[in-house]
Order: structure tokens, then C-alpha cells, then sequence
């Protein structure tokens, strides 16, 4: 009796054994590459010319501000035998002050989490859900188990097969096209 309960219970555990390893499916794998997408999608450009023109507007204020600085230095050391003692101190402030407004106007707009910063993240943001919706959608519907990005540098070697960045380009470009 106990031999055919062990017989009936062995035959059991290898039915369910069978039954696990026939219906788990074999991963699917893919990659895409974000330097390539942001390359070459269109909004990523338009985003990317906006933030330009204003850095471009934040490099000029730091130049004339530079500037400015620059010019004051020629002026007291230019000036500093014919001055009085007020008004050579009085530049200096002038001076002393120009250049703390400098430091901190920098400091506001590239210091650490500055105006630069987040308007950059304020413009990628929104694009980076847009792609990052895309993937999920394409994993969902191909059936991906794993997707990776090969612009992190986590990937030694992988066949172009797996490569989903133009499948990603194409679908975030047929979305602009469909809000235009």
C-alpha cells in the first residue's frame, strides 16, 4: 500500500512538474538605444534647440556681466592714484558687488539643480514618458519579457535582431504626426 501512494504521489509531482515546464514560455528579449532615439526624434530636436537659445541668452547675460566686471577692475586700478579715499572705496564696493551678483546670477542659473537644470528636465521629461509609454506598448504587444538600453553600456553583445530603436522611432514619430 504505502509503495503505490509513493508510486501515485511520484507520478503526481512529475505531472506538475511536466504541466510547469510546458506552459513557461521562453523569455523575449530586445534593446533599443536612447542616444539614437533622442537623436533623431523630432521633438527631441525642437526641445533641444529651445533649451540652446536659452542657454545661448543665460551666456550672454554672464558675458555682459563679465564685461561690466572687467571694466570696473581697468577703472579703479586706472583711476586709483587720482581718487580720494571715499570714492576709491566706493568703487570697490561697486566692484566688490558687481561681482557677487555675477557669482550668484551663475550660480542661480548652472549651479547644482539651477535654472538650467531644471528647464532642461522641464523640456525632457515629457519626452522621456512619451518614449518611455512607446516601449511598454511595443513590450506589451510583441510580447518582451525584458527590454534593454544599450546606450547605459550594459550590453556586450547582441544580435541587430533584437534591436527595437527604429520600432520605437516609428511609433513616437506616427504619434506627432497623428496630434499635428
Amino acid at each position: 500500500m504505502k509503495k503505490i501512494v509513493a508510486v501515485v504521489l511520484i507520478l503526481f509531482l512529475f505531472s506538475l512538474f511536466h504541466s510547469a515546464v510546458v506552459t513557461a514560455q521562453e523569455p523575449k528579449l530586445g534593446y533599443i538605444d536612447t542616444v539614437n532615439i533622442f537623436a533623431e526624434f523630432r521633438e527631441t530636436i525642437e526641445a533641444e534647440e529651445i533649451f540652446k537659445k536659452e542657454l545661448e541668452a543665460w551666456k550672454k547675460d554672464a558675458a555682459e556681466m563679465e564685461a561690466e566686471i572687467a571694466q570696473l577692475r581697468e577703472e579703479l586700478q586706472s583711476q586709483s592714484l587720482m581718487l580720494s579715499e571715499e570714492k576709491l572705496a566706493e568703487k570697490k564696493l561697486v566692484l566688490e558687488q558687481k561681482f557677487k551678483d555675477y557669482q550668484q546670477f551663475m550660480n542661480d542659473i548652472f549651479g547644482e539643480n539651477g535654472q538650467a537644470e531644471r528647464r532642461n528636465k522641464e523640456l525632457t521629461a515629457p519626452i522621456v514618458e512619451k518614449i518611455n509609454a512607446v516601449i511598454a506598448q511595443l513590450a506589451e504587444e510583441e510580447g518582451y519579457t525584458i527590454i534593454f538600453d544599450a546606450a547605459q553600456g550594459n550590453i556586450v553583445y547582441a544580435k541587430k535582431a533584437l534591436d527595437l530603436t527604429e520600432q520605437v522611432l516609428e511609433r513616437l514619430q506616427a504619434q506627432m504626426e497623428s496630434v499635428e
